[in-house]
Parts: structure tokens; sequence; C-alpha cells
């Protein structure tokens, strides 16, 4: 762990920037990234975080939303205005306004409190393999990755980078977004219930509400309308789930 006032230095290895100002949180989580192989930098407010992930850019930010002095939506804002910055939101059940507002600006995903540290690496490794960054302890590290995409008609997926495409043209999905999708993906017309999509987007018992999940549905299908306006291959089957047409 490292203090928020050091001076620039050439990374060597990959750096996760922390800011909450619940000292647990970023003892707890940091302590954990450290282990998997990451190098972490702590902030207790966005204030204080935005001058040093600036000058000293890292890998990736994990942002409360609740802070004093500047919130974490402010400093996504802030940090915007300079760099394509990954950032995962840590979220409470109230903050659904502010978490549209940070997938607005460009946030990579959300998590909700409390939350699972599996879930949160998880989240984390999903995000710098997409934005092709280092990630420690993988099999890419050795030469790789075995996945193999899916294409479903003008739908591709690319599980190994977390991309997709729909007829060429780039959708930019959050990781929970992508994985949703490509549990409908991976069986086209096969109806998935609410539970199904939260567990295929949430392991490890993390608890979800049925609102949650409809959100998701309701944002990716914003995203493909905004390539491909005709877009309905994600079906609502009311009172059953979601279905996936590729026909």
């Amino acid at each position: 762990m490292t203090n928020a006032d050091e001076a620039p230095v050439e990374k060597t290895e990959t750096v996760i920037a922390l800011v909450d100002d619940d000292r647990n949180i970023l003892t707890t989580v940091s302590i954990a990234l450290q282990a998997e192989g990451f190098a972490t930098r702590v902030y207790s407010d966005g204030e204080t975080a935005l001058k040093a992930l600036t000058d000293n850019p890292p890998d990736l930010g994990v942002f409360d939303i609740k802070m004093p002095r500047m919130d974490g939506t402010e400093l996504l804002r802030r940090v915007r205005e300079r760099s394509d910055l990954p950032v995962i939101f840590l979220t409470s059940k109230d903050d659904e306004q502010d978490e549209e507002a940070g997938l607005e600006m460009g946030a990579d995903d959300y998590i909700s409190k409390p939350f699972s540290l599996r879930l949160l690496l998880a989240r984390i490794r999903a995000i710098l393999r997409r934005r092709d960054i280092h990630v420690p302890g993988t099999a890419r590290d050795e030469g790789g990755d075995a996945s193999v995409e899916i294409v479903r008609g003008p739908l591709v997926m690319d599980p190994a980078r977390h991309r997709v495409t729909w007829d060429g043209k780039t959708v930019s999905l959050t990781v929970t977004e992508f994985l949703i999708l490509e549990a409908l993906a991976t069986r086209p017309g096969v109806i998935k219930s609410r539970n199904q999509l939260m567990d295929a987007a949430y392991p490890d018992d993390v608890f979800v509400d049925d609102r949650t999940v409809d959100s998701h549905i309701k944002r990716m299908r914003r995203k493909f309308r905004s390539v491909a306006p005709e877009f309905s291959a994600i079906e609502t089957l009311y009172g059953a789930g979601y279905s996936f047409n590729d026909g």
C-alpha cells in the first residue's frame, strides 16, 4: 500500500487505486488485492485522490460513490476530463440514480455494498482483460486465452476481453451487462429467469433484487439501439424472464 503523496514512478506492477472514506474497506480490499499480485494506492476522499489519479495514473480505480468533499460521481467526471481510466463504483442500495449517472459518464461497472471480495476481484480482472492491461496470475500472462467467441447473427462476443460488436459496430457493455448477455446468447431461445441471470452475473450468493437485472437489461437495449435502432434480440417473457433471439 502506498500513500497519496508519492512522486510519479515508472509502474512495473498493475496498480489499483481505491477511493473510499471507510478505512476498513480500504484496508481489507487493499490486502486482498496485494495477495493477488496487484499494487494498491488508497485515498480516503475524492478531492485527495483527484490530483494523484491525474499526476500518476493507476491502471484501474475503485471509487465509493458516497464520500465527503468530493463524491465518486464528481471524481469520475473530473477524471474523465483527462483520461479513460477504467473505474468500478462501490454503491449502496439507494444509489440507483448515481449508478446511472456514473455509467453514463463512462464507469465500467458497479458493485453494491456489502460485496464479496471474490466478486470485486473477478470484475477487476475482467475489466483489465477488456482494456488489454496486464492481469497478475492469469493464463494470459503465460501466453494466451482459449476462450471462444460467441457469434449469434450480427452479435459477436469476445469473452477473453469482454468485448461486444453488433453488425461490426462496438457496443460498450459493463462487465455485469456482458455476463448477463453471455448467459442469454449462449443458449438462444431459452428463457432465463432473473435468478439465473443474477447467478451468472453475481457469483458467491451476492444478493441482488429483480430490479437490478431489469435495469441492466434496459441499459443494454439502449446501448444496442444506439448502433442498431431496430435491435430486438433481447426478448422479455413477462413473469418468466428473458431470452435471446438470434433469428
